[in-house]
């Protein structure tokens, strides 16, 4: 039995008064029962405190402040020895030794678990990303949004949900975005509230602070896997299929002009990187990006990033900039990452100038959408040129429009390829080569097929005069869909 239940059954004058014991214990007015109710109401009182320290709130402030106070400590030892933390192996050993030093200090009791997550969190604030790392970590998270520091959300699988991480406060979630931006060489602050950056494994990040944003610091990152994905792996997911594959490679190969349209994460990106990758690897490639994010794997590559303006307002290089300076480069492939402003005339000119194969990206819902994107972008180069000139230009610039969306069971495919043919009158003239189909929805998920259209493009001439043979089934000539 219990001490409590002891004490309680004493006091309840319940077990008689034989044995020496019991003597004198039964009544309230007695000695030994005043003594066992000051006993019993000390015990109540403990454990009331123990109840109190173990709420929620309480519990989760004490586990703060246990790892502020050893975090602080360990930044006070490590401040006193010269250590290069770009060394993090050693330097991570380095933290444990004081680590477990500091909990024997102090005296600290804590389970393996308690002990191994505490010692995770300190290690992520001093040499990563804080309370990001473990998200980071997850390869099934493909995008990470911190809406201020308490409420962090992620996309796996094509759908979001709240992650089951927090920030401490404001300075928290700065005191990390300012690690992400300073090895760029960029900053923000209240004077510049926006960022575009990128983490070490070519993750896109947007960052947006006070007094823009309301709610607090909110960042937004954008997750590459570590093995960038392969033109099977899109054939496996199902957003394309061997046949498109097919016909892309021999597109590419043949030197053709290419724009990647789609919507906001439809993977404009990662079918640019698949597309990239059929570029044959004696080439030179040129690429132009406002944060490095492609994946080239040919040995020839030029990386170009455009940068802002200092605290001063001056040194910003655009991506026009940017397109205008590769020309004199001597590429034989120009590879824009996105097209959003008066780069495009820039691009379109690359592409009739001799520069063909060259690849881009931009923000489009349909391939006729793409066309009058991009006639809105070339007039904000600042060219007063009429608008049959600039449908010219893109009618004889761009050859093929590769359309990408994601749907709205979260899958990402391409809905359309379509050739740009010319100009009929005032109007650019295209024709669809494949398109996505929808047949059902089984639950939850969209059921279709990427299925030829049984037409031919007229560019087919410049396929096979670079050596490829299409067989007439990749375009659904002979068979039955």
């Amino acid at each position: 039995m219990s001490l409590l239940r002891r004490i309680e059954k004493g006091g309840s004058g319940g077990s008689g008064g034989s044995g020496s014991g019991n003597t004198g214990g039964n009544g309230p007015d007695t000695p030994g029962g005043e003594n066992d109710e000051s006993k019993l109401a000390a015990m109540r009182q403990r454990r009331a405190a123990i109840a109190d320290q173990q709420r929620p709130g309480r519990k989760e402030n004490s586990y703060i402040d246990l790892k502020t106070r050893v975090q602080n400590k360990l930044l006070s030892e490590l401040d006193h020895q010269s250590m290069d933390i770009t060394r993090k192996n050693e330097v991570r050993s380095h933290i444990e030794e004081l680590f477990n030093a500091i909990l024997a200090d102090e005296s600290m009791v804590l389970s393996r678990g308690e002990r191994h997550s505490l010692f995770e969190s300190i290690v992520a604030e001093i040499l990563g990303f804080g309370p990001l790392e473990i998200l980071l970590a997850d390869e099934t998270i493909t995008e990470i949004m911190v809406n201020g520091p308490k409420n962090v959300f992620i996309e796996q699988k094509g759908m979001i949900t709240r992650a089951n991480v927090t920030f401490e406060n404001d300075e928290h979630v700065l005191r990390i975005l300012d690690r992400i931006v300073a090895p760029l060489g960029r900053r923000i602050d209240e004077s510049s509230p926006m960022v575009d950056a990128r983490l070490p494994d070519g993750s896109r990040v947007n960052a947006v602070i006070r007094p823009i944003a309301l709610v607090g610091p909110t960042i937004t990152i954008r997750k590459f896997s570590k093995k960038p994905l392969t033109v099977d792996d899109l054939i496996r997911y199902g957003s394309m299929t061997k046949e498109i594959a097919e016909f892309l490679r021999a597109c590419i190969i043949s030197r053709l002009n290419i724009v990647v349209a789609g919507g906001t994460g439809s993977g404009k990106t990662t079918l640019l990187n698949v597309l990239s990758g059929f570029i044959p690897n004696n080439e030179r490639i040129v690429t132009v990006e406002n944060a490095a994010e492609l994946q080239l794997r040919q040995e020839h590559v030029i990386t170009l990033e455009s940068r802002p303006s200092n605290i001063e307002g001056k040194g910003a290089i655009s991506i026009q900039d940017l397109v205008v300076n590769c020309l004199r480069m001597r590429p034989d492939r120009i590879v824009v990452g996105e097209c959003r402003s008066g780069e495009a005339l820039d691009m379109l000119q690359a592409m009739n100038t001799g520069h063909d194969g060259s690849l881009t990206t931009c923000h489009a819902n349909t391939p006729r959408d793409t066309l009058s994107r991009l006639e809105v972008m070339c007039l904000m180069s600042g060219m007063d040129l009429p608008i049959r000139a600039i449908r010219e230009q893109i009618a004889s610039a761009v050859d093929m429009i590769c359309q990408q969306n994601r749907l709205r069971d979260g899958s990402r495919k391409i809905e359309k390829i379509t050739e740009v043919q010319g100009m009929e009158g005032e109007i650019i003239t295209m024709s669809d080569i494949f398109e996505f189909e929808q047949t059902g929805i089984e639950g939850g998920k969209i059921i279709g097929r990427i299925r030829p259209t049984g037409l031919r493009p007229k560019f087919i001439d410049r396929i096979e005069a670079a050596g490829i043979h299409l067989p007439p089934s990749v375009f659904g000539i002979g068979r039955n869909y």
